[in-house]
């Protein structure tokens, strides 16, 4: 049996004259007065707190004698805080702890002789004053809701027109709790994208269909009506108490057709077989089931489809003329229209991914010169060359012109005709070493001009062979 919580002066000064008057002999019949506020049975209860109602059911009070005029049951959180006082168990289970939020309610059964101060809502059991006792405390717990870990991923797929289901995904729902639940699909904004009710049914989601990009998916748990929940809306927009689980990430990624390396390459259109060799295909990121080679003029139109890179080293660029090719690879899933020769990359229609492309300059023959080499003394004469010729018989491109270089390739100068080649001094140059050139070019070339270094040079152009003039 519990002793009083507190006890009144008078109280305790009629307890000591009893007590005094005990050991004189003297019995008047009169007891102290013992209060016993009983047990309580049941729980622990644990709610989640969603909206809906939660009340406690199945609670008993034994060994309460009847002791004390007043009674009362006392819910309270933690911290001894009060948060009701329900007068009858009849009352206590019309309590909705949902309306409490989330944390830990105790409830307890009181009774009480006279006045007992600090009785109210918002008092602390700590601070009550007076004649009372308290029975053992029952725990409620008002847990927040709870969907459930989402355990697989992340996925990654490649959109190319081929079904991608998610086959290795589980919820845990060993916290799961709230009356409704759904899983939620979405774009990386958070907007809906698809609401499949069931786990069976996020594993029928084609993912291939959302096109490229990243998608989320959750598990999300309610009890009472939520608004915006609805394919088309966002996350951030939705209205009313429920829980998301974790994200499970799936990555929707674009066919990819590796990438070349290698070039770029420079050959000269003289009847001479030429051939890219050294080129070569990183695979590491390669996607797609079906693929190819494409060479392309610089307007995009197809000049040959080498199926390998074994093909591809056994094409002749020279037969292709002046001009500049574009070596791509490429992969495709299903069919693909426009992928023939004469026809242009950028009308190619389907499911496909193109790489990087190699550079093959298809350059102009300028054929070869001769005479010299020349040696000269720097003495202030003028000093010229002579009896240089040119075999122009292989030489194509539509300009041509002559260069002289100093022996870093710089353009010293550029006389149009062999005329005026054999008309330059090259006393005036000072001591070093010249280089005579003969170029063919296409219209369109930068960088040909004095000053500026051949390496500068940006466009179709071919140099024959040099004649040396050292100046002593």
């Amino acid at each position: 049996m519990k002793t009083l919580k507190t006890l009144s002066i008078l109280g305790l000064l009629a307890i000591g004259f009893l007590a005094c008057e005990d050991d004189e002999g003297t019995d008047d019949g009169l007891e102290p007065v013992v209060l016993e506020a009983g047990t309580l049975s049941g729980g622990p209860f644990s709610f989640a707190v969603d909206g809906s109602p939660d009340l406690v059911s199945g609670i008993t009070l034994t060994g309460f004698s009847g002791s004390g005029e007043t009674q009362t049951y006392v819910i309270t959180d933690d911290n001894k805080n009060i948060l009701g006082l329900p007068p009858t168990l009849d009352a206590l289970f019309e309590v909705d702890f949902d309306g409490a939020g989330i944390g830990v309610c105790y409830i307890y059964h009181l009774t009480y002789d006279g006045t007992l101060t600090g009785l109210e809502v918002s008092g602390n059991l700590d601070e009550l004053s007076g004649m009372f006792d308290l029975s053992n405390f029952l725990v409620v717990n008002r847990n927040a809701l709870d969907a459930g870990e989402l355990v697989g991923g992340p996925y990654d797929f490649v959109v190319d027109g081929l079904p991608d289901m998610i086959m290795e995904i589980s919820l845990d729902a060993t916290n799961l709790n709230g009356d409704n639940q759904t899983f939620v699909i979405t774009d990386d904004m958070g907007n809906i994208l698809g609401l499949p009710p069931t786990i069976e049914a996020v594993k029928g989601v084609d993912f291939d269909q959302a096109g490229t990009g990243v998608c989320f998916i959750y598990s999300l748990t309610y009890s009472t009506e939520i608004g915006g929940l609805e394919a088309g809306n966002n996350l951030d927009d939705l209205e009313g108490v429920f829980a998301l689980s974790n994200q499970v990430v799936v990555n929707r990624n674009a066919l990819n057709a590796g990438a070349l390396i290698g070039g770029p390459y420079n050959f000269s259109v003289d009847g001479t077989a030429d051939m890219v060799t050294g080129i070569s295909l990183d695979a590491s990121n390669l996607t797609g089931s079906n693929q190819t080679y494409v060479i392309t003029d610089d307007n995009l139109n197809i000049l040959g489809l080498p199926p390998t890179l074994e093909a591809l080293e056994g094409v002749d660029f020279d037969g292709a003329g002046i001009g500049v090719c574009l070596i791509w690879h490429l992969t495709y899933e299903g069919e693909i229209t426009g992928l023939a020769a004469g026809e242009n990359a950028a009308d190619l229609a389907g499911n496909f991914a193109l790489s990087n492309s190699v550079k093959v300059y298809r350059n102009p023959n300028a054929g070869e010169i001769s005479g010299g080499p020349f040696t000269i003394v720097v003495d202030g004469t003028p000093n010229m060359v002579s009896g240089i010729s040119l075999d122009n018989s292989g030489a194509n491109g539509t300009n041509g012109t002559w260069v002289i270089t100093d022996d870093q390739d710089n353009i010293l100068g550029l006389p149009p005709t062999l005329t005026d080649v054999e008309n330059v001094d090259f006393d005036a140059a000072g001591p070093g070493v010249c280089f005579i050139w003969y170029m063919r070019y296409e219209d369109g070339l930068t960088g040909l001009e004095a000053g500026n270094n051949i390496s500068d040079l940006m466009g179709l152009y071919g140099l024959s062979n040099s004649i040396t003039v050292t100046r002593n």
